[in-house]
């Protein structure tokens, strides 16, 4: 057996052929124009997600080509997009609510974590009630380094940063009063 590159699925066409392709190359592929619009970091984590599902959670290294876009438009749904598997064109611009941790952490000083979480709930807050599809936090390692004083990535980093994500998820769903929004942490 041939062992892919973890960007990889072998692809089954309609006659039964499998065709090793990038799953970014075909996602762009099947979203033609739109995948312009989303921009390439999303894409790229919509994929990994779609990849994720196959890969590791159903144990998978083919797959259709309609498995495959039948799970990249409900996780394009996921985020708010009218994705149709005929189309696959988002009919309007995702509203993203972005926010810097990296900033957040320069301005919680020498309060260090302490403050830091509860600026991070009021950043948060304040990105809800933009009313987003997505809310965006970029700069997490740097933060978490930041945070702990560390030169290089550590356990404690790695545990920092756990909690980070795990606070922002809970955070998320108890400010959320029925809205639907996707939270990513980059």
């Amino acid at each position: 057996m041939i062992l892919l590159r973890r960007d990889c699925l072998v692809f089954r066409t309609a006659d039964g052929e499998g065709v090793v392709c990038s799953a970014t190359e075909v996602a762009a592929t099947l979203l033609g124009d739109a995948a312009d619009q989303l921009g390439a970091n999303f894409l790229t984590n919509a994929v990994e997600a779609v990849l994720h599902f196959f890969k590791v959670d159903l144990e998978r290294s083919s797959v259709s080509v309609e498995e495959f876009s039948a799970a990249l438009v409900k996780v394009l749904r996921g985020f708010g997009l009218d994705a149709y598997q005929d189309q696959d064109i988002p009919s309007k611009p995702l509203r993203i609510a972005e926010a810097d941790l990296r900033g957040l952490a320069r301005d919680s000083g020498k309060g260090f974590e302490l403050l830091f979480f509860s600026r991070l709930r009021d950043e948060l807050r304040s990105k809800v009630g933009e009313s987003p599809q997505v809310i965006r936090f970029r700069g997490l390692r740097s933060c978490v380094k930041q945070l702990t004083g560390a030169r290089r990535w550590s356990p404690r980093c790695q545990s920092l940063n756990d909690q980070i994500v795990d606070y922002l998820r809970t955070c998320l769903g108890s400010e959320m009063n029925g809205q639907n929004c996707a939270l990513l942490v980059q």
